[in-house]
């Protein structure tokens, strides 16, 4: 969670580190700081509650604040309530190191039992003051240099961290280090930019650098030298961004989540012209061969929130197509099982960031078993995609609200890529087979825009639903795996609670739960399981609830039995997912706007998941 911002060079640093921070702001808003610095001066330090148009208000869009070097913090509280005592920058007691932290120590009752009884004192709840402090305790110490200072508290920080100081005795300059929470170096022009994420520093550069786990930068208006834990200078390549600044602007939309919903078929159909090649899907961009394909005998999937739920709808995928046994598992609950992988598994791990902190520990968890991994993520040269064996990139494009939408759409469509090679290459579909699904693929982005065409409806729908206190989003198959990501968009954004079931699973037990009123959102769009569904909903409407269905053209009956109907394309059947998520997207979306709520910030949430 957090945002981190720094900058050094020629202009004035307060306005390009709020701007900065206006473009993290998604991975929290309880509060938000700056400390900025002109020269040899004392550090300025300026911090506000609450969301980043406080700190802007406060320091007159940066104007109150005179400097070249800077960094900039906005936070998502984990240690320590939301507060300005305990919002970023902190500083050590004599004011000669200040920082930003994005991460948790987790050692930090330990560590700060050892600075109080060298001295030390701390006016936050917070264990970034106490890494600080550490710091500045090993910077005294041995009156070594920053980078050796860094070093000796990276050895005694047990966590995870993405760290940004400055030093009393280096105006001009900033430090970086990290240990499994992201970090990028921009630069250009005699000036360096440092940041938690891309768009942050998109305005400016496309040239950036990825810190690596536990090194070090030193960011100058000269340029930027990256360090190793013993201090040892290292060389690193830059990459260029291939996004440009206004990808990760509103581009007329009133939310970038609305943005982010339409620009779903451009995402889906980027996604598969990258792993199509004349005319026929190919993964050997991803490194896996042909020959290690078929040397799986099983698959795990494993991921966070909606990249968990992508992961439910590739095990119905990938074993109906492939005959492979697949397992699905959350990042969180798999890092702490001692769970034994099968010789000849494949371990999937699903991540739009690529930085998420249960789903990176998995991934290491599972290449110590010795299972294969391949990483599905939309962020070039991320963790996860530089720790995984082979990597399967989604082109989503930045994604900048909280609630994940097209980077979804994109995991599914790398899913049914995957889905399809793994089937041919092992001899499970025939190439006649493998040339229709591929059609179907390529028709998909169309048929996305049709449904999306459809949203007036959804808006009338969503406005009367403002007095619901529960949904239930059922199905059975995928249309299940639907449900999983179609109640997280109403309980995320709406506050409306949500919970998705399978449909057989009514009777045993949640069935308690209807009342008169209660809205139950079906999914229909597995034609063989049609039946099945419908009778679930019946015995819901028997008990007063009101009735949603989300079904293919031609199915026109259950307007008979549901209060309101959204249609989607036919389509194949593995492949509706795609389709039926765009609505329940929609009405999770003009709900929360009804209820005039902040939609692309929900309260309590950030984008990117990067402490436990």
């Amino acid at each position: 969670m957090c945002g981190i911002v720094g900058f050094t060079g020629k202009r004035q640093a307060a306005p390009v580190l709020l701007d900065g921070l206006s473009k993290l702001e998604y991975r929290g808003y309880d509060s938000a700081g700056l400390a900025v610095r002109d020269g040899t001066d004392p550090v300025q330090i300026v911090k506000a509650k609450g969301r980043l148009k406080a700190l802007v208000e406060k320091t007159d869009g940066g104007h109150a604040l005179s400097g070249t070097c800077g960094i900039g913090h906005t936070r998502w509280a984990t240690h320590g309530e939301p507060s300005e005592q305990n919002a970023h920058p902190h500083c050590s007691d004599d004011g000669n190191v200040v920082g930003v932290h994005n991460g948790i120590i987790e050692n930090y009752q330990e560590l700060r039992e050892k600075l109080l009884r060298n001295g030390y004192t701390f006016y936050s709840s917070t264990d970034t003051e106490v890494a600080l402090k550490l710091i500045d305790y090993y910077y005294k110490k041995y009156a070594h240099t920053p980078v050796d200072a860094i070093n000796h508290a990276m050895v005694r920080i047990r966590g995870s961290y993405a760290l940004a100081v400055l030093f009393k005795d280096y105006p001009g300059e900033i430090y970086a280090a990290r240990k499994d929470s992201p970090m990028i170096i921009g630069s250009r022009d005699g000036e360096q930019f440092l940041a938690s994420d891309v768009p942050a520093i998109l305005k400016y550069t496309r040239t950036v650098y990825y810190v690596g786990n536990l090194e070090l930068a030193r960011l100058s208006p000269q340029g930027t030298t990256f360090y190793n834990l013993d201090g040892d200078e290292i060389e690193k390549e830059p990459v260029e961004i291939l996004w440009n600044a206004e990808a990760a602007e509103k581009g007329g939309y009133e939310h970038f989540m609305m943005k982010d919903i339409h620009e779903q078929p451009k995402a889906v159909e980027g996604t598969l012209r990258s792993l199509l090649k004349d005319g026929h899907l190919t993964l050997e961009n991803t490194g896996l061969s042909k020959e290690e394909i078929g040397s799986f005998r099983q698959i795990f999937f494993i991921g966070c929130g909606s990249a968990y739920h992508v992961g439910v709808a590739a095990q119905y995928t990938l074993e109906d197509l492939t005959r492979l046994p697949v397992r699905v598992e959350l990042a969180s609950e798999f890092r702490y099982r001692d769970a034994p992988l099968p010789e000849n598994t494949l371990a999937v791990i699903v991540s739009q960031s690529g930085e998420t902190a249960d789903s990176l520990a998995a991934l290491r968890q599972a290449k110590e078993q010795g299972a294969k991994t391949l990483a599905i993520v939309n962020v070039v040269g991320s963790t996860i995609a530089r720790e995984a064996d082979f990597v399967l990139y989604t082109l989503a494009g930045p994604e900048i609200a909280v609630a994940t939408t097209k980077a979804y759409s994109a995991q599914l469509l790398a899913v049914y890529a995957l889905a399809i090679v793994f089937a041919q290459d092992r001899g499970t579909l025939e190439d006649a087979q493998v040339e229709m699904l591929v059609k179907e693929l390529e028709a998909l982005p169309g048929k996305m825009e049709r449904v999306l065409e459809d949203e007036a409806r959804i808006q009338w729908f969503a406005a009367k639903q403002l007095a619901a206190r529960d949904a239930f989003f059922i199905g059975r198959g995928l249309d299940y795996a639907i449900s999983l990501e179609g109640s997280l968009k109403m309980k995320e954004i709406s506050y409306i609670h949500s919970e998705a079931y399978a449909a057989g699973e009514l009777k045993h037990g949640t069935i308690s739960l209807i009342e008169p009123g209660t809205l139950v959102v079906g999914i229909l769009t597995q034609q063989k399981l049609y039946e099945k569904t419908l009778s679930n909903l019946l015995e819901c409407k028997t008990r007063g609830a009101y009735l949603m269905a989300l079904t293919t053209y031609g199915n026109y009956s259950i307007e008979d039995n549901a209060d309101f109907v959204i249609y989607i394309p036919k389509t194949d059947p593995h492949f509706a997912p795609s389709l039926a998520i765009l609505p329940l997207q929609l009405l999770g979306y003009y709900v929360s706007v009804a209820k005039g709520l902040d939609v692309d910030k929900p309260r309590n949430l950030a984008k990117s998941v990067t402490v436990e």
